[in-house]
Parts: structure tokens; C-alpha cells; sequence
């Protein structure tokens, strides 16, 4: 009798894992991870690929598991199938075979459940030596798809540190698990490494991926009773959990203030007003800006007639000097208003075409803004005067056209003049110049006869040394 109520009792007391939320999520998934895979229900189909010399065996898309959730858990958003499908993923249930990053994805990569034996619903919390001889154990198995990543490398490392003197026996273990796995076939042995491998990528996962079992509440009991003993994937247990070398506990939350919630919307708007790119976008015009320059670039196109840091021959400096600009120079102005502005020559010629349209005084403010920022401080403020009475106060002889918002600040700072007093105005004449003077200056026939001059000039040399070289 005392048998029986002792039974009776045992039965009447429900398991504390059980009723733990953890356990409550686990079942539930586990219940439709079962029914994806049960053929009979129209579960999803579970075939071997072929690949170029091998076959993949036992595998699904991620297209497939998206509409078996769509359809059976009356999911009419594929986003939100994929996110089901990404939660269930991050658990360790299904994991894709070609990377450690436990996410769905709605196309065709492969994917793979995983075994039962390694359901998280086991309640198993792997040990750092449970770790170390997984990763030994891969460093066993000289083959190309169980190398080693980086962060993997680094993890070894530091367990072989921290377990230096136990390190034969985890060694020894490891060696044990090799012999064991090459008694089996090649097909077996390839899920089951697959698996095992999916089974780390929730426990130990890669670094910027969440980890789901930090804020697991069997852990949380576990450490308020840290001399209960805890199982083992290989069977080895031990009294007390050494710190883990990868997961680092979390430092106390600190409560948010008034002040950090401004600085955080500060953030979030000047982000929403960045101009982004996309990153092909960024490279396409880096490629074209390198093809448009590299015959200007010393290092990959030879100076001609020759480089002078490198010989004798000062001809280069003594063509850069000239005012007669090279076919090569001529046709770098083209290229932005920027190259045009720096070099002098281009400069001149620039305003010659703008005094054929009588708007030379813009190029003209411009210059003498930019002067204003080297000269002395002792004379800023004189210079100040006289570019405001030249080009921009009342009846100025060369007046220059500004919007009414530039003007209202250029008026103020004239009131305490500085270097910087014509910023505004000046960047209104650039983008004036720029948009119009500039466009109109590359169609014109000046520019485009000169251009046409020194293609001449350079072909005509050409000529004249082939009938050197012919007569010779």
C-alpha cells in the first residue's frame, strides 16, 4: 500500500521542466516539426539532391518550408511564415547545410531538420569540455567542409588554455568519437556531422548571431543551485560549470533616461535624413571614376615625354608650367567643375568665356573668397569691406546675383567680418557656375576648339617624327 501511494503520489506531481515556458515553446515547435516531416499528412518533401560529384542527401528548401507553413498554419504573409520559420531555425530545429547562420530564407537553400537526440527539449546544457572535444574532433577529420572557421580557430585556443590539464582525456575523447564515426556510412556520417554542427550554432553560435539559450530560465534556476550535476552531450559531467571563454555574462541594465531617449531620436532622424547608396552603386562609380583618371596616374601610365623624379628630363614641369596646355590637360577640365578651378590655366580660360557672356564677376567673388581665407588676420577685415562693396553691397560695380535667404546671412556677417563671412554667397556662386556657366563653357566653341587644336597639334607632331624617323 505504501508502494502504491508512493506511486500514486509520483504521478500526481507534474515535472517542474515541464511547466517551464522554455518547455511549453519547445513542445509546441517540436508538434510542428513532426508534421512537417510525416510523409502520410503531407508533411514537406525530404529528398537527396544531386551536386556536381556528389549527392546531398536528405535535405528541404527554404521555399518549401515557407509554404508548408503558409498552408498549414493559415499564414497569409510569406514575411510572417519566413519569421515563423526563422524563430523555429534559431532553436536549432531545422538549420541550413551551408552556413552557421540559423535563419529561413524563401528560396532555394537547402536546409535540414535536426535529430531528436539534440532537441533542446532534452534539457542538455553543454559544457565548455563538451566544446572542446567537438572542436578537436574536427580538427581530426581532415576533410574541407569540417575545417575549422575563425572564430571556432580562436575558441579552441582558448580552451586549450583553460583546460591544460585536462587536456588529454578531452583529447583522448575525441579520438574515441572519430573511430566510432568512421565505422559508419558515408551518408549517415554526413547528416549526423551536420547535425552535431547545428547543435553548436545554437549553443555556441557565430559572433553578431543571437544566442537563444543566454536568457534560457533553466539556466537561470541552475545557477541559484550550481552543485547539481548536468548532462553531456559525450557523456562527461562535472559539479561545477567552468566560465565559458566565448559567452561573456551581461553587465547590469541600466535604467534609460529622459536624456538617453533624446540623443537616441537625435540619432534616428539625422539617420533618416542620410542619403544612402547602394553598395553596387558605390563600387560602379568607383570603377569609373579609377577608368576616367588612370591615364593621369603616374603609377599605372607612364608620364610623358618622361617622369623628372625619375631622370634628367624636366620637359613634364616645363609643359605643366606653360600656358599652352596639353591635348591631355585640356581634356581633363571636362571632367568636373572641380579640375577646372584648380588648374590656372583653366582658370583663364574659364573666364575669358565668361566675359563673353558679361558674367565674369562670379568667377571673379569666387576667387576672392577663396584669397580671403589665406590672407592675414590683420588684413581680413579690410578685404571684407571691399569684396562687400565690389560685388555685393548697393551699386556695386560688379554685383553679383544671390537669393534674398544668402543675402539676409551675408549682411549679418559682414557686421563682424572673418574669413569665413562669404561661405554662404560663395556656395550659391559655385553651384551657379556650376550648373549652368560651366555646362555651357564645355559645349562652347572655345573650349571645343581647343580641344581640337591640341588633338591636331599632337597628331601633326606625330606625322612630322614618323618623316624624321623615315628620312633618317
Amino acid at each position: 500500500m505504501a508502494q502504491g501511494s508512493g506511486d500514486q503520489r509520483a504521478v500526481g506531481i507534474a515535472d517542474p521542466e515541464e511547466s517551464s515556458p522554455n518547455m511549453i515553446v519547445y513542445r509546441k515547435i517540436e508538434d510542428i516539426i513532426t508534421k512537417m516531416q510525416d510523409d502520410k499528412t503531407g508533411g514537406v518533401p525530404i529528398r537527396t539532391v544531386k551536386s556536381f560529384l556528389s549527392k546531398i542527401p536528405s535535405v528541404v528548401t527554404g521555399t518549401d518550408i515557407v509554404q508548408w507553413l503558409m498552408k498549414n498554419l493559415s499564414i497569409e504573409d510569406p514575411v510572417e511564415a519566413i519569421h515563423v520559420g526563422s524563430l523555429i531555425a534559431a532553436q536549432g530545429y531545422v538549420f541550413p547545410i551551408s552556413d552557421h547562420v540559423l535563419t529561413v530564407k524563401d528560396d532555394g537553400t537547402f536546409y535540414r531538420f535536426q535529430a531528436p537526440y539534440f532537441w533542446p527539449s532534452n534539457c542538455w546544457e553543454p559544457e565548455n569540455t563538451d566544446y572542446a572535444i567537438y572542436l578537436c574532433k574536427r580538427t581530426m577529420q581532415n576533410k574541407a567542409r569540417l575545417e575549422l572557421a575563425d572564430y571556432e580557430a580562436e575558441n579552441l585556443a582558448r580552451l586549450q588554455r583553460a583546460f591544460a590539464r585536462k587536456w588529454e582525456f578531452i583529447f583522448m575523447q575525441a579520438e574515441a568519437q572519430v573511430k566510432i564515426d568512421r565505422k559508419k556510412d558515408k551518408t549517415e556520417r554526413k547528416i549526423l556531422d551536420s547535425q552535431e554542427r547545428a547543435f553548436w550554432d545554437v549553443h555556441r553560435p557565430v559572433p553578431g548571431c543571437v544566442n537563444t539559450t543566454e536568457m534560457d530560465i533553466r539556466k537561470c534556476r541552475r545557477l541559484k543551485n550550481p552543485q547539481k550535476v548536468k548532462k553531456s552531450v559525450y557523456g562527461v559531467t562535472e559539479e561545477s560549470q567552468s566560465q565559458s571563454p566565448v559567452h561573456i555574462p551581461s553587465q547590469p541594465i541600466r535604467k534609460t533616461t529622459k536624456e538617453d531617449i533624446r540623443k537616441q531620436i537625435t540619432f534616428l532622424n539625422a539617420q533618416i535624413d542620410r542619403h544612402c547608396l547602394k553598395m553596387s552603386k558605390v563600387a560602379e562609380s568607383l570603377i569609373a571614376y579609377t577608368e576616367q583618371y588612370v591615364e593621369y596616374d603616374p603609377l599605372i601610365t607612364p608620364a610623358e615625354p618622361s617622369n623628372p623624379w625619375v631622370s634628367d628630363d624636366i620637359a613634364l614641369w616645363d609643359i605643366e608650367m606653360s600656358k599652352e596646355p596639353s591635348q591631355q590637360r585640356v581634356k581633363r577640365w571636362g571632367f568636373s567643375f572641380d579640375e577646372i578651378l584648380k588648374d590656372q590655366v583653366g582658370r583663364d580660360q574659364f573666364l575669358r568665356f565668361l566675359e563673353s557672356e558679361f558674367s565674369s564677376e562670379n568667377l571673379r567673388f569666387w576667387l576672392a573668397v577663396q584669397d580671403l581665407k589665406k590672407q592675414p588676420l590683420q588684413d581680413v577685415a579690410k578685404r571684407v569691406e571691399e569684396i562687400w562693396q565690389e560685388f555685393l553691397a548697393p551699386g556695386a560695380p560688379s554685383a553679383i546675383n544671390l537669393d534674398s535667404h544668402s543675402y539676409e546671412i551675408t549682411s549679418q556677417n559682414v557686421k563682424d567680418g572673418g574669413r569665413y563671412t562669404f561661405e554662404d554667397a560663395q556656395e550659391h556662386i559655385y553651384k551657379l557656375m556650376k550648373s549652368d556657366s560651366y555646362a555651357r563653357f564645355l559645349r562652347s566653341n572655345a573650349y571645343q576648339d581647343l580641344l581640337l587644336a591640341k588633338k591636331k597639334g599632337k597628331s601633326l607632331a606625330g606625322k612630322r617624327l614618323t618623316g624624321l624617323m623615315q628620312s633618317s
